[in-house]
């Protein structure tokens, strides 16, 4: 592998993990998936991802320019745009056939003169149920509805929600209670003769846990990359006598060692010198930092994995350098490929394990890895880039 500093990709994985998913409904065959493929994919690589996924029925992005991305590479599968659109670009969302999330009554007025019945605007509603971010008010749904209707270019075609606290809990009170807000809203907008055809609301979590959340689509971002949501969800999982899905991670964070050199007992390594040797030590310096996505909350405190073995960070992590220690790795050269995240011999490197070290979780972990690091497609024992 003729890079210094690299993601590779199982190329199997994806798709595994959205059937996996998809088997948590009780129609799991017919069932579609929206898979979520933001943030460059969760930080695995866009364009590598939606190649991988012939069973997504749909995908989903979060800015018109990943929408426009995806149309660029050939995909011609409904997406939609879960984020907010400026108004004055609406018009471009329209003519690359992009769905979009509306919950702004000035979207709707803008719609007005960039849709046609000939070239229609497609709008998921987002309801707010008590995430309190995107999203329209159920009391305010009655005049956006009568806003919609007076305009013939656009088409309702999906309505949606988002969970608050469905993952980092074991109890799932307040999800229930948003399902039954968005239950109600459900109700409402058909007594008003809208029926829109996409219903969704189930994110990873509640796709496993509550087949009541799953209506006709499921729309899965973190669960598709082999990334649990949380202990939380797993635990839920585990207990609740629902099919528990086997997830495989998609993503190995690679690169090679850039020096080795030796430094005696009592020197200090990195900037602050937040640490000090207490042996003569075989340093390793690695050319991957936090300006590539690696925590810099990982110092002193995370590992690599070089041959098989474990090799403990030493000092800060620096801008595009840090350093580990190759003493108990004695067999360790100049080049030799170093796991970041993911498996070597019998040792893993979990993005949940990082995340600990880093304080934070594995969703923030993959998303920061730099998008301009290659991604590189592993089909059994061959890369592809």
């Amino acid at each position: 592998m003729n890079y210094l500093k690299w993601v590779e990709i199982e190329e199997s994985a994806p798709d595994w993990n959205l059937r996996q998913l998809r088997a948590c409904s009780e129609d799991e065959q017919n069932f579609p998936v929206c898979a979520v493929v933001k943030a460059n994919a969760y930080g695995h690589g866009v364009r590598e991802i939606i190649s991988l996924l012939p069973s997504a029925a749909w995908f989903a992005v979060n800015s018109l320019d990943e929408g426009l991305e995806l149309r660029h590479c050939g995909i011609e599968r409904p997406v939609l745009i879960l984020g907010y659109v400026l108004l004055d670009r609406l018009a471009e969302a329209i003519e690359a056939d992009l769905r979009l999330t509306v919950y702004n009554t000035e979207t709707l007025e803008k719609l007005k003169e960039a849709a046609s019945p000939k070239k229609p605007a497609r709008i998921h509603i987002k309801i707010e149920t008590g995430t309190n971010r995107q999203g329209i008010l159920p009391e305010n749904l009655p005049e956006f509805l009568s806003c919609a209707a007076l305009i013939p270019g656009i088409k309702i075609e999906g309505l949606s929600t988002h969970f608050a606290n469905i993952e980092d809990t074991l109890n799932h009170e307040y999800a229930e209670t948003q399902l039954h807000r968005f239950e109600e809203v459900l109700r409402l907008i058909g007594d008003a003769g809208v029926h829109p055809e996409v219903i969704h609301t189930a994110c990873t979590a509640a796709a496993i846990l509550f087949p009541e959340t799953h209506f006709n689509m499921l729309r899965t971002g973190i669960g598709l990359y082999g990334l649990w949501p949380s202990r939380e969800t797993y635990l839920s999982a585990q207990t609740a006598g629902r099919p528990v899905p086997d997830l495989k991670p998609v993503l190995s964070w690679k690169t090679k060692i850039a020096q080795i050199k030796i430094i005696p007992s009592g020197s200090f390594v990195g900037y602050g010198c937040t640490f000090r040797t207490n042996r003569k030590t075989r340093l390793g310096v690695l050319p991957v930092g936090y300006a590539d996505g690696y925590d810099r909350g990982c110092g002193n405190s995370a590992h690599v994995l070089i041959r098989g073995k474990r090799a403990p960070l030493l000092g800060r992590v620096c801008m595009n350098l840090l350093m580990v220690d190759l003493t108990d790795i004695p067999q360790s050269r100049l080049e030799d490929e170093v796991v970041l995240l993911g498996k070597d011999g019998d040792e893993i490197i979990s993005a949940e394990m990082m995340a600990e070290w880093a304080g934070t979780i594995n969703y923030e972990i993959v998303t920061r890895i730099s998008p301009f690091m290659p991604r590189v497609i592993k089909r059994g024992k061959e890369s592809v880039h």
